[in-house]
This record gives C-alpha cells, sequence and structure tokens, in this order.
C-alpha cells in the first residue's frame, strides 16, 4: 500500500516499510484552486488552511500543541500504528481477516452521554478514536506487508456534526488513517459481507462486537453478523492482541512516563495541602492532572479517609477527613490514550503517628523489595512477585505483634500484588500473571495492608488501611518506575508541610 501525502508537509509517498505519516486531504475541504474536470486529479496544497480543517479529533495539521508531524495520536506515529497492524496480519492465516468494532457512545440518560472512551484493541491497532467504526485487517499473502487495511466509520454529516462535533469521515480514513479501502458504517453489512465470504478464518471477539449490537450482538436469534458467518471458522482475537500489547515500545513508555511524572507531580502536590473533604481532594487531583498535561484521569479514583480505606475500591469520596486519619489516595492520569496506576496513603495532618508510621514503613520495605524484582534478569512473574510480597508483609507484620497464623494474611492483603497496566488500568485482560516478565512489560507494584476493627488485631493499628503503588516498566537489569514523582518516603512525605 502506498501512503498518500499530507497537503500541508507535502510528503514524499511511502510504502509500509519507511515512514508511514497521516495523509491529510479530505475531499469536502475548501479550496481556493480551481476545480473542473481539467485539474480535479491534482493536488492543491498551498492553497488549503489548517483553520479549515475539521476532524474527529486532533491531528498535527489542527493541533500542533498535541501532536508531532507524523503523530496519529500524541506520541504514536502512523508508522507505528501501521507496523502494529502488520505484526497483526502476520499471525494470521493467509486470507484470514481480524474484525475490531470500536466502542459505541454510552449513554447516560436520555440525550446525555457519558465521555467517550475507545475499545483498546481497536484503539491500539488504529489511532481512530470515534464511536460506531469497524476495522477490518486481512491478510493477503505470506509477506509482512501483505494485508488490507479497512475503517468502516460514519461519514461527514453537517447535520449530525451541528450537534456531536466533527467527524472525521470517509476520506480521512485513508488520507488520515492511513487505511486502504473506508466506507460508510451505515452500509457495514454489505461492506462485510464479501470480506467474510471470502475469509479462511475470521478473528472476532463477539461480547466485544456487542457494540454494533443490533448488527454483530449474539442473542437468542441469530444476528446478522452470525447469519453471514455461515458457519465460517472463528476465533477469539484477543490473544493475539494481548501478546502485541503486552510488550510496550520505547514510545508506549515514553506515553506512560509522561503520565507518571504528570500524575505523580499532582500526588506530591496534594500532600502538600491540608484537606477536610475527600471530595476536594479527588477534585484537586483531577484538575492538576489536567493541568499538567494530562487528557483525562485513568479511573474513578479512590480517595478514603481512615477506616474507607478499608475497602479497596471506595468510590464516594463523600466523608469527611479526620486530622488524626491518614488518607488512601489511588488515582492516575491518561496520556496520549495511556495510563499509570498510583496509590499513596499520608497523613491527613501531615505527620504519622507512631502506629501509624511503623505500620506504613513495614509497607514500604516490601513495596521497595517488590520492585525491586520487577526486571528480566529476575526471572520473576507477577505471580511470583505476589509470593514473595505475601512472605515479606507475613514477616513484618509478625514483628509489628500480629498473629499470622490460619488465614490472617488473607484477610489483611486480599488482593494480588499487581497487575498490567497500559492503555488499560488493567491493562490485556485475559494475559496470564504466570508469564515471565520480558523488557517491555509495563506492571503495578501494589502491596496493602488493611486491618479491621477487630480484637484479632493489635488495637493500635485497628481501621488503618495502607496500600503503596507504583507503576513499573520491566527493564533488562533495572526497573524503570514511571511513577517516582509522588513521593512515598516517610521523611520526604512529611517535610512537604514542615
Amino acid at each position: 500500500m502506498k501512503l498518500r501525502r499530507s497537503v500541508f508537509q507535502q510528503l514524499q509517498r511511502t510504502t509500509r516499510t519507511s515512514a508511514a505519516r497521516p495523509r491529510c486531504q479530505l475531499q469536502s475541504l475548501k479550496s481556493t484552486a480551481t476545480t473542473n474536470a481539467s485539474n480535479q486529479a491534482q493536488r492543491h496544497y498551498a492553497s488549503v488552511s489548517a483553520a479549515e480543517l475539521r476532524f474527529g479529533q486532533p491531528v498535527h495539521e489542527t493541533h500542533p500543541h498535541l501532536l508531532r508531524a507524523g503523530e496519529i495520536t500524541p506520541g504514536i506515529t502512523a508508522q507505528e500504528y501501521a507496523d502494529r497492524r502488520a505484526r497483526l496480519a502476520a499471525r494470521l492465516p493467509e486470507n484470514g481477516i481480524a474484525v475490531l468494532p470500536a466502542a459505541d457512545t454510552k449513554w447516560r440518560s436520555g440525550a446525555v452521554f457519558y465521555e467517550f472512551h475507545q475499545e483498546p484493541n481497536f484503539f491500539y491497532l488504529t489511532g481512530f478514536n470515534e464511536p460506531e467504526a469497524v476495522a477490518v485487517i486481512r491478510k493477503t499473502g505470506p509477506g509482512i506487508e501483505d494485508y488490507l487495511f479497512y475503517l468502516f466509520l460514519r461519514p461527514k454529516d453537517a447535520k449530525a456534526e451541528l450537534w456531536d462535533g466533527a467527524r472525521s469521515g470517509e476520506q480521512a480514513a485513508l488520507d488520515v488513517f492511513n487505511a486502504d479501502e473506508s466506507g460508510d458504517i451505515k452500509h457495514v453489512e454489505s461492506l462485510l459481507s464479501p470480506l467474510i465470504n471470502g475469509a479462511s478464518e475470521v478473528y472476532i471477539d463477539l461480547v466485544q462486537a456487542s457494540r454494533l449490537s443490533r448488527f454483530l450482538k449474539p442473542g437468542p436469534d441469530s444476528s446478522p453478523f452470525e447469519k453471514m458467518l455461515n458457519g465460517k471458522k472463528t476465533m477469539s482475537l484477543r490473544p493475539i492482541v494481548n501478546e502485541l500489547r503486552a510488550i510496550k515500545s520505547e514510545a508506549e513508555i515514553a506515553n506512560m512516563r509522561m503520565a507518571g511524572k504528570i500524575s505523580g507531580r499532582a500526588f506530591t502536590n496534594a500532600m502538600r495541602r491540608q484537606w477536610t473533604k475527600e471530595k476536594d481532594l479527588a477534585a484537586y487531583l483531577e484538575y492538576d492532572f489536567k493541568v499538567g498535561g494530562c487528557e483525562a484521569t485513568a479511573y474513578v479514583p479512590v480517595v478514603a479517609g481512615g477506616a474507607n480505606a478499608l475497602c479497596i475500591h471506595y468510590v464516594r469520596n463523600n466523608e469527611v477527613l479526620q486530622n488524626e486519619d491518614l488518607v488512601l489516595v489511588d488515582a492516575g492520569g491518561e496520556y496520549g490514550g495511556y495510563v499509570t496506576d498510583i496509590t499513596r496513603t499520608w497523613p491527613v495532618s501531615g505527620k504519622f503517628s507512631d502506629a501509624q508510621k511503623d505500620l506504613y514503613e513495614a509497607v514500604l520495605r516490601v513495596q521497595r523489595s517488590s520492585v525491586s524484582l520487577c526486571r528480566e534478569s529476575a526471572n520473576m512473574t507477577l505471580d511470583k512477585i505476589h509470593q514473595v510480597t505475601e512472605h515479606g508483609l507475613k514477616d513484618s507484620l509478625k514483628q509489628l505483634g500480629f498473629d499470622m497464623s490460619g488465614n490472617a494474611l488473607d484477610l489483611l492483603f486480599p488482593h494480588h500484588v499487581g497487575h498490567y497496566v497500559g492503555v488499560d488500568i488493567h491493562d490485556t485482560p485475559g494475559y496470564p500473571r504466570t508469564t515471565p516478565l520480558k523488557a517491555g512489560h509495563c506492571v503495578t507494584v501494589e502491596p496493602g495492608i488493611y486491618v479491621p476493627d477487630d480484637e484479632r488485631w493489635p488495637a493500635h493499628f485497628r481501621g488503618i488501611g495502607i496500600r503503596i503503588e507504583d507503576s513499573v516498566c520491566v527493564q533488562e537489569d533495572t526497573p524503570l518506575i514511571l511513577t517516582t514523582e509522588a513521593v512515598k518516603e516517610v521523611v520526604d512525605i512529611e517535610a512537604l508541610r514542615s
């Protein structure tokens, strides 16, 4: 496939194996150049103003403050997206196809919608960030470049765009997102039918495909898509894409490092202040994430004062913070479609009590030790790191006077020490924690202790919940901590308000 030239950069036409770049020329662009039949085939570059371009998401020509030349999304180039599709196609049998539906708009009530979040596998392979779309990748031969990329999406529609914002449209699918063919999603059945009919195997995850519910969703009666398959062999696409997504590229790691840096600084800034309400602290973090350069919060934050920290996913965030308590905050920002996950626990007053400090430092010692194992040379898996973490916490708690017999540790530390992180906060769902960690894997390390108000436990620790979490990129010999700007040493936390 040849990649077309950009209207503005007048880029040289290149093949997939050279520097793929977005090619931004829409048929609907206004132009002062003449458009009579004798010169319609000729491209006119200088006559198009960037101010006249309207896409469904930022591109370099319209948002140079967000994207560099050649990028489809912040930090990720058109070439990288093309390489991802090539790697996926290489895993397919000849004439096999992968079908990936985009996310749909989620409705809160009536005409009120939730903030749109793209289906992660679709986003990873296309960079396209609009709803109501389907991507198809078809293997056409034995070579790494022997595939075709189809992107079916909403067409330009002035009336709809007046209400809902710009759409990229079919021509942008070719010129910006480097599809070989595009088409109107309203005709998805007729567009997909010849591709399905000619396929040796179809790779799709039908549960995810329910986003185009009326067409793709399985149910008590066969969906139009199931009828189209007509007994054709189908395979799950998720395991293949999980393997591609699990090892992060340098660009992905850079995006996660940026998300971690911005988010970590916001945490440290928050620790400098005295807070009296959980919701105010939550609002401040969201504000600081975005002011720092993140596009959004990565997930609903946990801001848990006192005993609220005993609930792992406490998100009501509506209590008053008491000066004598700790506050546990689990939050993170998103940058360029990538996220990092941070948890910090600190004293509302700015100074730890003796009991709080003892328990906090016990968790911190174990967390540091577990982070140090996030390197390829250690030959560890997430499950093995979890086992090491359990042993460390058990020994530390014994030294603090806890009776660790029976199921004590299961009650005090009820969750796994880590998960994969990347495009999703729990990235590559289904990718096993038994996989040996390799350079490029990105994981969280988050030991915690949650002490119920129960006579089984030492009185001075009851009602305290502490979790310390960093996002970490595995390297050959040393871990790269992506969230190091969020301070976690006792002396550093207390110094912020001294």
